[in-house]
């Protein structure tokens, strides 16, 4: 028989269960922490656990990205290839190699680990953005399109990187086709480049051309996306172009709405585009346009219901686009128990100068198709474009001033008058 265990044994036994029970509790908390802090602070996590992969890419990529501070690349270096013999799976460790390689000088050597990298996982993010840089460098524009394709299918919150290329992209005629072939497909990023073009006037020219070949595809330009080109020439200030620009965009339906105002009955068929009507929602009212057919008693048109509330800014608006001239604005309108404290009126201001040309107040009560109207002319000069506003002329949200009722505008038109 085998010999029983002293008590002193036992207990010694005990403890040592106890010891190293408590060291791996202890480093399992250890990598637990570790995993928790190595996206925020991956350096105090590499602290706790020196073989996080995480934190120690987070770290490195954070000292690559820290401008103030010029890196110690061979120090990098060496830690990151300390890292790969125990992860060579891992693409992001090769795209690191290969980033503070490109950085030393040595881009030919820093491809190859980018391409490992992109052989170990298409989407690598940093490998990418060196591939598509190398592409267009190298003429390559077909293949750096196909790459910010990849790119921006799984991070679309990096377009802005791709921005810079986008010119040297589109004023290649491979480059242009290889853009409008992925943007034809329906590509992610398409919404996005109509708005980065949209910010300058050499991209303005490439945006236009993009939607005309848009017009005729089986991907035609949606109305978000043509409304995207047509602020962009606002903002511009190309307000001719920019008005041309929504006049070819019309459907047939929405051609029969023309007129100096675009849908001036409102019909319910708003396409959120400038030069067509703007709902600006807020607290206070709320507005529904409707045709006779589908309105109460026949009153169709725009409904604005008040709810006895403060009601301050615009409640509806539409650019307008008028030559030198005289004109009159008429509206046609009902009420019922209409109350308006600080005023509702129609304004006409001028883009370009930033000065109202017209206003005319709507009157207070209860009324039918009431008609209302003013006169007023516009210059030769600083008024290429013009807004039109429904709004209050309270300038604080105060209780005292409360609107109540409902305006029904059944058609609001601009005729011009003979000279």
């Amino acid at each position: 028989m085998m010999e029983q265990a002293s008590p002193l044994m036992r207990n010694l036994r005990r403890s040592g269960v106890w010891f190293v029970a408590s060291v791996l509790a202890l480093a399992a908390s250890s990598i637990g922490l570790s995993r928790f802090l190595e996206t925020e602070t991956p350096t105090v996590s590499l602290a706790l656990d020196p073989l996080n992969v995480n934190a120690l890419i987070g770290e490195i990529t954070n000292d690559l990205n820290d401008a103030s501070n010029a890196p110690d690349l061979d120090a990098m270096l060496a830690r990151i290839e300390s890292a790969l013999r125990f992860d060579l799976a891992d693409a992001r460790l090769y795209s690191l190699i290969g980033e503070i390689k490109y950085r030393k000088g040595e881009k030919d050597r820093a491809y190859e680990f980018f391409d490992q990298a992109r052989k170990l996982s298409k989407t690598e993010i940093h490998a990418l953005q060196r591939s598509i840089g190398r592409s267009i460098e190298t003429g390559d524009l077909s293949g750096a399109v196909g790459e910010i394709d990849i790119l921006l299918r799984r991070w679309p919150n990096q377009f802005p990187a791709i921005v810079e290329g986008l010119p040297t992209i589109l004023s290649n005629p491979d480059g242009y086709q290889a853009v409008l072939a992925a943007i034809r497909a329906a590509a992610p990023w398409r919404a996005d480049l109509l708005v980065a073009l949209g910010k300058t006037p050499a991209g303005l020219d490439f945006a236009n051309r993009l939607l005309l070949d848009l017009t005729g595809s089986s991907a035609p330009p949606n109305p978000n996306e043509v409304s995207a080109v047509i602020k962009g020439y606002i903002g511009q200030k190309e307000y001719e172009r920019a008005y041309r620009l929504f006049l070819f965009s019309l459907s047939d339906q929405e051609r029969e709405l023309g007129g100096y105002i675009f849908n001036s009955t409102f019909e319910p068929v708003r396409s959120g585009k400038p030069f067509d009507w703007q709902v600006h929602d807020q607290p206070g009212l709320e507005i529904a346009f409707s045709t006779s057919n589908d309105s109460v008693e026949g009153e169709g048109g725009a409904t604005v219901r008040f709810l006895n509330t403060p009601v301050k800014h615009a409640a509806l608006s539409q650019y307008i686009e008028l030559p030198p001239g005289s004109y009159k604005i008429s509206l046609l309108a009902s009420a019922r128990n209409l109350k308006l404290p600080k005023e509702l009126f129609w304004s006409i201001w001028c883009v370009g100068a930033d000065s109202e040309t017209a206003r005319f107040n709507i009157p207070e009560g209860t009324y039918n198709r009431q008609a209302l109207g003013q006169e007023f002319s516009v210059g030769s000069a600083g008024c290429p474009m013009q807004l039109l506003r429904l709004e209050t002329a309270a300038i604080t949200e105060s209780w005292r001033f409360r609107y109540v009722g409902t305006l029904v505008m059944h058609k609001l038109s601009i005729e011009r008058l003979s000279s």
